[in-house]
Order: structure tokens, then C-alpha cells, then sequence
């Protein structure tokens, strides 16, 4: 693989490195090529927005981002100056073609990711208002266009399913159908009630639960779910236009701190009582609090007398079937050895936090980063978060 660092201790290209958090830019026909045709004038779309002169995605009357905005993987410039069209010059090709995507892995010295989606990921409500039918097309259409964007290298792309999660029958048989395509897991969000339904562990989604467990998925909470009815293209822009460095960066490293919250409830709900085999994984929750977060639950647990009525502590639950992704960090990394078994690595890529180097990022290139800061780590604990893991989650060679 090209890329390839090699130090005295560690040669990345021997651990088969699964990236466990990577996204696709959707191209702007996914939805228009694939929906039957009288629903083609209904479903997402691209448009030149006449507020930005840029290409929007658009869903009826309401304008949600640029086709380029998170594609952000070696950009030239700081925010709040970002990619806007997919095609605009200097986007990286990788972050929504999969030949490009495959030299973008070696270069990085990858060999699997794990994909999710953006739009439909992040603005599930402007789908779910296109009503039922028409919904519900969107979420096949878009797990069929992840098909085929793995099917250049299934072995190195692994699909994750989308879930028309506000009907759980047809949630449950696109679960079942999309794992007849290959499909290792399914998309699942933290923040439901933020939209009128059950929370996440309320016994409403028990029938999506139980079919992951009988097919031997699993859970991927990924960070960001919008509640936004209006659009997001005009709030995005009024942030832009309002930039402010410090607070972006508070706002970002907050935010990815708050999946402590959903961990916390999966560990202390009673969900993996009820599905002691699901692997439930936080995406993008990075590790070095999480160490400290579960030593505080288990304090609690027993100060407050919950052992009285749950046979295990919260810290065994989550050792038994809980998992996070961490990319940038580097000081906290001796505390793995805390939970070897319950981490993997991603980059993000590639979204503005993610492991791509340009002029405008403090990130190293994967291979070298992982050379240079994992050197010290013990070497079964590195085969470990760095392929092991994810290999069992996913089953993966």
C-alpha cells in the first residue's frame, strides 16, 4: 500500500488499519437517478441557490447546504471559508468517488473505512416531511447507492445501513435487506425525542434491536442529529457570516464530549439487558474522558444502591458490548490499556475535524500520525484499536 511508514517498532501496513468514521459527499443525482419517476420532482436535489450562487442541496422549498460543504479534507483555507460546490477547485475527488477514495486510503496508509452518510444522516427531519412513501424511497435509494460505491472494493468499503426509523416494519425489513447486500451495521441516532419519539433505550425501538441482534450487526450512534424544520443553508450561513474561531472550537470539542451522555444511558438504561448482544458503537466519541466518565458512573451506581437491582456495573456493560472511535488524540493514548477492547481508530474524513492534512489543519497524515504516536503503545493493544476490534464488530479479515 502506498504510504507506508515504517519504524522500528511498528509497521502500519501489517495492521490492515480499519477506519471506523469516514463519509461520502452524496453526488447530485443520487436521489433523481434512483427513486421512481413520479417521485423525481419531490425528492432531493441540486440547485443553484440565488443567495450564494453556489450549488444547495434543496428538499421542496427549503435550502440545506452547499453539495461541497463537508467536504472539507485537505482544504486550502481556515473557516469560515470552506468548500461549497462538490466540483469547486480544491476539493478532494475522494470524498465522493470511490476510485479516488481507494488512492486517497493508500496514500493514507488505509485499508478499510467504514461509511455513513451526510445529508440524510444529518437532516433526517426534511426527509421524514416528504412524507411517508416518498421517505422511505430516499432511505432505499441512498442504501442502494452505498452498495454500489462499495461494491469497486468490498472488502475495504463497508456500508452502513440507513433506518426509516419513524416506521420500525419497514425499518426492520431494510435492515434484513440491506444485509443481504453486505451491509455491517445500521445508523442509528441518540436525540430522538428532539423530534417527538421514544429516546434511543425506550422499548418503542425494540423490534429494530431485536433484528440487529438476529443478524449479528450493530448499533453505530454517529454525533449530529438535526431538528431543524426550516433548513439549514440560511442558519449555517448566518454562523458563517458570524465566524468566530474560539467559539467554533469550543462549540466542536463540547459537542463530540456530549456522546458521553448517550454512552451513559446505553450503560445505565437497561437496553443491553434487554440485547446482550448488540455491539453498540458511539462514533466520534473520542476516548480520553471516557475512562474517567465510566470510573464516575460505577461510583454512583453504588452510592446511590443500584447494584441492589442490576447484577453488573455500568463500566461491565460497556466492556461487554460498547465501543468508541477516537482520530486526533495523542497524550491520552496510555490509557487504553484501560479498555483495549472497546476502541477503534478514525479519521472522519473528510470533514473539517478529520485526519487530512492541507494548509489549513494540524492534522498528520494517518499513517504517519499512528507511526509516530502509537510507537509507544503496547503492540497488542495497537493491533487492537487499530484493526482488531473493528474486525470483530464488523467482521472484517
Amino acid at each position: 500500500m502506498k504510504g507506508t511508514l515504517v519504524t522500528a517498532t511498528l509497521n502500519v501496513d501489517d495492521l490492515r488499519v480499519i477506519d471506523t468514521d469516514t463519509h461520502i459527499s452524496e453526488p447530485p443525482d443520487l436521489w433523481t437517478s434512483r427513486v421512481p419517476a413520479k417521485m423525481r420532482d419531490l425528492v432531493p436535489h441540486v440547485e443553484r441557490n440565488p443567495s450564494t450562487g453556489h450549488q444547495h442541496w434543496r428538499i421542496g422549498d427549503y435550502w440545506l447546504m452547499g453539495t461541497g460543504f463537508y467536504a472539507v479534507a485537505g482544504w486550502k483555507d481556515f473557516p469560515p471559508h470552506g468548500p461549497v460546490d462538490l466540483d469547486q477547485e480544491g476539493v478532494d475527488a475522494g470524498a465522493w468517488d470511490p476510485a479516488e477514495r481507494l488512492k486517497r486510503m493508500d496514500q493514507f496508509g488505509i485499508y478499510a473505512q467504514i461509511l455513513y452518510p451526510n445529508l440524510i444522516g444529518f437532516e433526517t427531519n426534511q426527509f421524514i416531511r416528504l412524507g411517508h412513501d416518498v421517505a422511505l424511497a430516499c432511505v432505499q435509494a441512498y442504501n442502494n447507492f452505498q452498495t454500489e460505491f462499495a461494491s469497486i472494493a468490498p472488502k475495504r468499503f463497508i456500508p452502513i445501513t440507513m433506518v426509516p426509523f419513524w416506521d420500525l416494519e419497514a425499518s426492520v425489513v431494510e435492515i434484513k435487506r440491506c444485509a443481504d447486500m453486505g451491509h455491517r451495521g445500521i445508523l442509528f441516532a441518540n436525540k430522538y425525542e428532539q423530534i417527538g419519539l421514544p429516546p434511543f433505550f425506550d422499548p418503542h425501538w425494540d423490534p429494530i434491536y431485536a433484528a440487529v441482534q438476529d443478524l449479528d450487526l450493530s448499533v453505530n450512534f454517529h454525533v449530529g442529529f438535526s431538528s431543524s424544520t426550516d433548513g439549514s443553508a440560511a442558519s449555517m450561513q448566518k454562523m458563517l457570516d458570524n465566524f468566530s474561531a474560539p467559539a467554533a472550537a469550543l462549540g466542536t470539542a463540547i459537542g463530540l464530549m456530549s456522546n458521553g451522555e448517550s454512552i451513559g444511558k446505553i450503560v445505565t438504561s437497561g437496553l443491553c439487558d434487554r440485547f446482550p448482544r448488540v455491539p453498540f458503537v458511539s462514533v466520534e466519541s473520542g476516548f480520553g474522558f471516557l475512562p474517567y466518565l465510566l470510573e464516575s458512573l460505577d461510583w454512583h451506581w453504588k452510592g446511590y444502591g443500584a447494584m441492589r437491582d442490576h447484577k453488573m456495573l455500568p463500566s461491565e456493560y460497556f466492556r461487554r458490548q460498547c465501543y468508541g472511535t477516537f482520530w486526533f488524540e495523542t497524550s491520552t493514548l496510555p490509557l487504553l490499556s484501560t479498555y483495549p477492547d472497546n476502541f477503534m481508530f478514525e479519521t472522519d474524513y473528510p470533514h473539517p475535524t478529520s485526519m487530512s492534512p492541507g494548509p489549513a489543519s494540524p492534522a498528520e497524515q494517518p499513517n504517519e500520525h499512528i507511526a509516530r504516536h502509537f510507537a509507544d503503545v503496547p503492540a497488542d493493544i495497537t493491533q487492537k484499536v487499530l484493526h482488531g476490534n473493528a474486525a470483530r464488530i464488523y467482521h472484517l479479515d
